[in-house]
């Protein structure tokens, strides 16, 4: 009873809610409201022509598949309602867009039998259970008002079968029904509801079990059921409910909307086979057709006009071209026409498509506005707000996430460091481009003028006499035709009318060059094209340095640039920004380029916009109330308003440590300078930790320069802890950068930590401060070690080579020598380096050169492997300097291969260098000049002397008899270090000879001089020379004329005269010493009869005084034999026969055969011994001779002796 009572309240309540709404709507009829709902409307289709379609599809027996087709958006929903509202038969609605999945990558793809269950689902579960009783869908069933009866009447029949089963021995006697009176109404009562009640029962178990089916078989722990239980169609497995649905009610139309968004064709063949059975159905009376709402794309080609019967095209009743209109409309509805910008209304409303996401952005914005502006000011820009509501409504998911800081906008917003890197990047690139700029036309203009000059300088050479080789302005200064164009005097060369000459014959002339500018160029003076080259490349320059000022001031704001400005400025490193948001991804790059969506986000999206905090301060401070700091950079938005909400302690604290917060402190010192000492305090007890908050603030820092002052004016440590820190090389940047002139000048001065740093790591500065001030780096009071490494800054190379502030090494002199003064003669360079650099006419490089000379001579000369062509001025030049290194010239003038003319300008300390490495033409006169000098060491002298290069080139030269070579004369003769060959050589050069010998020579350099005759031939000089050596018999041998003139003077005896015969003397000079020696004594002396004998015989002299005894010895004591024979010959005639035999029997065989007796000796056939065969023959010592005779008896001299 309490049930029904509560049913029938609920009734009668929401008939009366209802009846309250439509008198609500009737009194505020005529008042618009800011809201519109998103539900289809039955009053879109109000001229009839879709619904007259439909019905007519509707009324047709064939067309049981209706296709009502259409875009998303289109109305297709809308449509139905308003066909739906003067349909007459009774329709079936299902709708599966509650069950389109979400579109994102980690989403899956709704299956087929997912979707034919939610359609099973809608159809069973959606008329009343009780009209299908037979369902195997068991649905829960309300108890019904007659639910009481039932339950009485179940109640009564239970009772009776148990009171007739109490009775059954009665009723089995036939006594329990009789009488058949109304007295025994109790007994026939029972006995008939009981027998009624239990038919019921039976009927009703009976038509249960037409729902019955076996799907499967459950044990304890085992289930079994059909293998393609899974992989059938649902629809197709429970055909039968399906039919017996259409048998059970009275639905005709099915309706069936968003099937198309499942992209799944093989459901609708299913559909329509349903369709097709339900329709042929017997128990099926009515037509059943359905009704389609899908997308025009879903069947390709042809197919969807086979697959459906009848298709009805639904215009879009809105598009990219009107949404415009639509825009508006909500516009007007909500009174925004005044707020809202038309431009950014028509711009934006291209990409919005759909009614009902626009109607539903115009309810939010309501919403919206009513919420944040409470204070009935129109703080906020209706602009940005619509826009992020249109980003809300097209990217929920990203909406979502940009609370919590992700999603795709969240990263592109946090991409605005990166971007104001790349501009500012950009930035100095381009100005890196134009100091190169700059750097070109400066190195273009010393090019220019060179070939300016040359053209002048050989319209010059063709109107001077030829063979000249140097000219003069005033007759007396004379240039070198070689070196006339980078000759200082040029212009006044050029200007001049007249000029002299000098040919390399000395002659000199006057030449008239009056004509010579107006011969080259008729319209303009030397002077105005030079002026001209040089104006034309400063207006370059001036271009270029204008567009470097636009350029760094530009990088001055970009880190105050609008968001949607550096995204603009970098739009080809931003594409892949938008890839995240999809295919929908242009109307993003729209809003954020546009500007209507950037980092102001969260005055829209948040209550807090309208207090004194905005949500990124509230959440600053609640994170340093847990004890927990925030990075550096941490975005607040009121830093004033924060640093008042914080305790004193927080500033000592590394909760300090904000980029905003540190910029609100410095800009207003005086009003924080407690917090502000509190701050610097901090940073030096604790710099490591506060060296991330350093580095965020360098680069977003409002006030670098005032932080790093003052705490290099607090914190003296500050500059060497900095530099032994990780980070060293970021701090000393922006020191260099930031820290005004004044006081870097003043860091440079009192310590070398800051000036060395810098000179070690200079690129790498740079590369973090490419558009950094050269002035700056000129105050730290450094020089650059490596110029090649910063070569891309030209600006900064050309000013500190300007000042000389560079170290002298290889790379920086060929950098400053190739890139700043535009030269490209590397190979002369390499190989002549000093020679080089002092041929330029910039002096740049050799001014810094002779500043540090000794460095140059170390650090360049010495590690250039190739620098060995210096030219003579150049050595000279550099050997002249005063406090170079000893030893560094020594190896610098060993490797040079010039030769110095002469030693004038090279300081006599040197000369013996110079000499020593050969390194000094080789002439007399440079001998004589060493030799007179104070460094004069004799036997670096005579080393060098001995050089076979240097005595091949010095002795080209004659060496004159003046008294000013007397002591090198003198030197050379006493030069017993000299090699033999070397001191004959120069003996022999010597013009003059000398009266006595030198003492302490070797015997082989006296024998030198006695060989080239340079000593008078003398009794005296003769007796000087050592008597156990060769030198007294070499001395006469070499004067034999002089000896020979007058002997007796010099008292020489026959053992010396003996020695003289074996000298390199004449026969005629060696017959007239035998003249002198006493022959008297050659039987005794057999040597001295072996060396007369050849003589003798050589000169066929005869010699009075020789008798047998001493001819015998002068023959056998000779040799070889055929000097013997000879001497035989020529002496026999002082012998008896029997002495002529002793001297044949005392010869070698054959002649010591010729005796006597029966043998025949054999001579061999020579004019000497047919000469002794004929004397033998003459004087009968032989019988006779003869000489050859046939083949048998040879060539040979045959002697015939005698018997006895």
């Amino acid at each position: 009873m309490k049930r029904l009572t509560a049913t029938l309240s609920n009734w009668l309540a929401g008939r009366l809610a209802k009846l309250v709404t439509f008198l609500d709507n009737v009194g505020r009829a005529n008042t618009q409201s800011k809201f519109v709902h998103l539900a289809p409307t039955d009053e879109a289709d109000k001229a009839g022509v879709y619904s007259r379609a439909l019905l007519y599809a509707t009324n047709e027996d064939k067309v049981r598949n209706i296709a009502l087709t259409g875009p998303y958006g289109s109305g297709k929903s809308s449509i139905i309602q308003s066909f739906l509202k003067r349909y007459p038969g009774s329709p079936l609605h299902l709708s599966l867009a509650a069950f389109v999945p979400e579109a994102d990558a980690g989403g899956s793809k709704v299956t087929r039998q997912e979707i034919e269950r939610s359609i099973l689902q809608q159809m069973l579960y959606g008329p009343d259970a009780n009209n299908l009783p037979l369902s195997r869908f068991k649905r829960i069933q309300s108890p019904g008002v007659l639910s009481i009866l039932k339950s009485l009447c179940i109640m009564i029949g239970i009772i009776s079968l148990w009171y007739i089963f109490s009775r059954r021995e009665e009723i089995i006697s036939g006594n329990f029904l009789t009488p058949l009176a109304l007295s025994n109404w109790l007994n026939l009562g029972s006995f008939i509801f009981a027998a009624i009640f239990l038919w019921v029962a039976l009927h009703h178990f009976y038509v249960a079990s037409f729902g019955l089916s076996l799907k499967g078989i459950s044990l304890k722990d085992i289930e079994i059921r059909p293998s393609s239980e899974n992989q059938e169609s649902i629809l197709n497995r429970h055909l039968d409910e399906i039919i017996y649905f259409f048998q059970s009610t009275k639905y005709d139309l099915v309706v069936i909307e968003d099937l198309d968004r499942f992209d799944e064709a093989e459901i609708f063949v299913t559909l329509r086979e349903i369709n097709s059975l339900v329709n042929e159905n017997a128990g099926i009376k009515r037509t059943v057709r359905f009704l389609y709402a899908l997308r025009d794309d879903v069947f390709v080609n042809t197919d969807r006009t086979k697959f459906f019967e009848f298709i009805v095209p639904v215009i879009p009743i809105i598009n990219a071209s009107n949404s415009i209109d639509m825009v508006l409309k909500q516009g007007k509805r909500l009174e925004l026409d005044g707020r809202l910008d038309r431009q950014f209304l028509r711009e934006v409303s291209r990409y919005l498509n759909d009614l009902r996401l626009i109607q539903n952005i115009f309810n939010e914005y309501a919403i919206y506005v009513a919420n944040l502006e409470t204070d009935d000011e129109n703080t906020l820009n209706a602009n940005k707000l619509l826009a992020i509501l249109i980003y809300k409504n097209v990217y929920p998911r990203d909406f979502e996430q940009l609370h919590r800081g992700e999603g795709n906008l969240a990263d592109i917003l946090g991409r605005h460091d990166e971007l104001v890197t790349q501009r500012e990047a950009a930035c100095k690139a381009e100005i890196a481009e134009m100091e190169q700029k700059i750097d070109v036309a400066e190195r273009q203009i010393p090019s220019d003028l060179k070939e300016l000059r040359k053209i002048y300088a050989m319209s010059l050479v063709q109107m001077l006499p030829a063979n000249v080789n140097s000219i003069s302005l005033d007759g007396q200064s004379w240039i070198a035709i070689q070196s006339l164009v980078e000759h200082d005097a040029f212009d006044q060369l050029i200007a001049g009318s007249h000029i002299f000459s000098r040919d390399i014959y000395n002659n000199r002339q006057r030449t008239n060059i009056s004509s010579l500018q107006n011969d080259v160029d008729s319209q303009k003076t030397y002077i105005q094209r030079e002026v001209e080259i040089e104006s034309k490349s400063e207006a370059k320059k001036n271009e270029s340095l204008r567009r470097i000022r636009e350029l760094r001031a530009k990088i001055a704001t970009t880190r105050t640039a609008k968001f949607n400005e550096l995204v603009r400025s970098s739009a080809d490193r931003v594409t892949d920004l938008f890839d995240g948001f999809g295919e929908k991804g242009e109307l993003a790059r729209f809003l954020i380029l546009e500007g209507h969506l950037d980092d102001t986000y969260y005055q829209y999206t948040s209550l807090f916009h309208s207090g004194r905090l905005s949500p990124n301060d509230n959440k600053f401070l609640i994170q340093i109330r847990a004890f927990f700091t925030p990075d550096p950079d941490f975005q607040i938005d009121n830093p004033t308003e924060v640093i008042a909400a914080m305790r004193e302690a927080d500033f000592g604290q590394s909760y300090v440590l904000n980029v905003k917060l540190v910029d609100c402190l410095l800009s207003e010192t005086t009003r924080y300078s407690d917090q502000t000492r509190k701050l610097f305090e901090f940073i030096a007890s604790h710099f490591e930790g506060c060296e991330d908050f350093l580095e965020a603030y360098y680069a977003t820092g409002r006030a670098v320069p005032k932080l790093l002052s003052r705490l290099t004016d607090e914190w003296k440590q500050f500059v060497p802890t900095a530099i032994a820190s990780k980070r060293n090389l970021s701090h000393i940047t922006q020191l260099v950068t930031s820290l005004p002139e004044r006081a870097l000048e003043t860091l440079a001065r009192d310590g070398d930590e800051l000036s060395d740093f810098v000179a070690a790591n200079l690129p790498e500065i740079l590369a973090l401060a490419p558009d950094l001030a050269s002035e700056r780096l000129e105050r730290i009071c450094f020089e650059v070690r490596d110029l090649p490494a910063i070569g891309k800054f030209t600006g900064i190379v050309r000013f500190m080579v300007g000042r000389g502030l560079f170290e002298l090494s290889i790379a920086n002199v060929e950098h400053v020598y190739r890139e700043v003064m535009g030269e490209t003669n590397l190979m002369a360079l390499r190989e002549r380096n000093y020679t080089t650099l002092r041929s330029l006419t910039d002096l740049t490089l050799i001014t810094r050169v002779e500043r540090d000379l000794d460095i140059y001579l170390s650090n360049v000369l010495l590690e250039l492997d190739d620098n060995s062509e210096e030219d003579a001025a150049a050595i000279t030049d550099l050997l002249s300097r005063e406090g170079l290194d000893e030893d560094n010239l020594r190896e610098f003038l060993g490797r040079q291969t010039a030769l110095l003319p002469a030693l004038m300008g090279v300081p006599e300390k040197l000369h013996a260098m110079v000499f020593e490495l050969r390194r000094i033409a080789p002439t007399w006169d440079n001998c004589i000049s060493f030799m007179g000098g104070s460094g004069f060491v004799a036997e670096i002298l005579v080393a060098y002397l001995d050089r076979k290069d240097v005595r091949a080139a010095i002795l080209k030269h004659r060496l004159s008899n003046d008294p000013k070579t007397l002591p090198l004369r003198q030197f050379l003769v006493n030069a017993n270090a000299l090699s033999d060959d070397g001191y004959r050589e120069y003996v022999r050069a010597l013009p003059n000879t000398f009266k006595n010998f030198p003492k302490s020579l070797d015997s082989s350099k006296l024998a030198t001089l006695i060989e080239e005759r340079k000593i008078t031939f003398s009794k005296d000089t003769l007796e000087s020379l050592d008597v156990d050596t060769d030198l007294p018999i070499l001395f006469v041998a070499k004067n034999i004329e002089a000896y020979l003139t007058d002997p007796d003077i010099f008292g020489l005896d026959d053992i010396f005269r003996e020695g003289l015969l074996q000298a390199d003397i004449t026969d005629d000079d060696k017959r007239a010493i035998i003249d002198l020696i006493d022959l008297s004594t050659l039987t005794e002396q057999p040597k001295r009869a072996a060396l007369i004998g050849p003589i003798i015989d050589r000169t066929n002299v005869r010699i009075s005084g020789i008798d047998a005894a001493k001819a015998q010895s002068l023959i056998l004591n000779s040799r070889p034999v055929e000097t013997q024979i000879s001497l035989f010959n020529k002496l026999h005639s002082t012998m008896t026969v029997d002495e002529a035999r002793q001297v044949l029997t005392a010869l070698p065989a054959p002649f010591s055969e010729i005796t006597t007796g029966y043998h025949t000796p054999r001579l061999p056939r020579s004019d000497e011994n047919r000469a002794l065969a004929q004397w033998l023959e003459t004087r009968g010592i032989i019988s006779s001779w003869s000489e050859g005779g046939g083949w048998f008896l040879g060539d040979e001299i045959r002697v015939n002796l005698k018997r006895r």
